[in-house]
């Protein structure tokens, strides 16, 4: 990724000049792309996802809003403390190195915050992958058995093993397609030293949101045995290999 900075009066853009000679303002604006006949799917939830038709291809505009009970007062609005301090800056250069060191995340397009006084909002770019489902859906669908439960124990070694951690580690920010894994939604990722402590935390939190969507319905016992047994296998072969 080559990083290119744009700044106007309207806000700071950076984009992945490998991917797009010059990122403006519009392409964060969903109404733009629905005057162009090339607005998909915008998708409700507190990230104000949309799908994009763009000429470089499917794109997902993502905007940065905030949840739960400050949300009321701050909606997507964030505390201004410096331009590389931005989420937008921070999310976009974190999948540059994730890339860079080969693991299966989003490809970032471009990455913008405006400034609002003492705050600002912030939007994310990066190309959809195509035909993915969430493992969520996959759960949904009946899908989710021990040769899942252990490629997705695979996927997130290879994450610990580069340094790199999840903010959200759970089932709705892992993406299968065509039998390959993926993970997503970087927000507030870090990169880190290598850590039992905060690997074993994000693994803690993964395995809440399996439970909360209901992996152990046939029993505890089943669930420990037949998925999170084989995840941890292959989690634990992986980051050791």
């Amino acid at each position: 990724m080559h990083e290119r900075r744009y700044q106007d009066a309207s806000g700071t853009i950076l984009f992945d000049a490998d991917t797009a000679a010059q990122v403006d303002h519009d392409w964060f604006a969903p109404s733009y792309w629905q005057q162009q006949g090339a607005l998909q799917l915008q998708a409700g939830g507190r990230g104000g996802v949309a799908m994009i038709a763009s000429p470089l291809g499917d794109l997902v505009l993502r905007h940065y809003r905030r949840g739960g009970m400050v949300a009321r007062v701050m909606g997507d609005r964030y505390l201004w403390t410096g331009a590389d301090r931005t989420r937008a800056s921070r999310e976009f250069r974190l999948l540059g190195e994730i890339a860079r060191r080969g693991l299966p995340g989003p490809v970032v397009v471009a990455a913008r915050h405006v400034r609002h006084g003492l705050f600002y909002s912030g939007d994310l770019i990066t190309r959809r992958i195509a035909g993915a489902r969430t493992l969520a859906e996959c759960m949904a669908a009946g899908h989710f058995d021990g040769s899942l439960a252990g490629d997705v124990g695979a996927l997130v070694a290879r994450f610990h093993r580069a340094g790199v951690w999840h903010a959200d580690l759970n089932a709705h920010n892992v993406l299968i397609a065509d039998g390959e894994l993926y993970l997503i939604d970087f927000d507030r990722g870090q990169l880190r030293t290598p850590d039992v402590a905060w690997q074993q935390a994000n693994l803690r939190r993964l395995r809440r949101s399996l439970l909360k969507l209901g992996a152990a319905g046939q029993g505890a016992a089943e669930f420990e045995q037949t998925l999170w047994q084989p995840l941890l296998e292959r989690y634990r072969r992986t980051l050791n290999a």
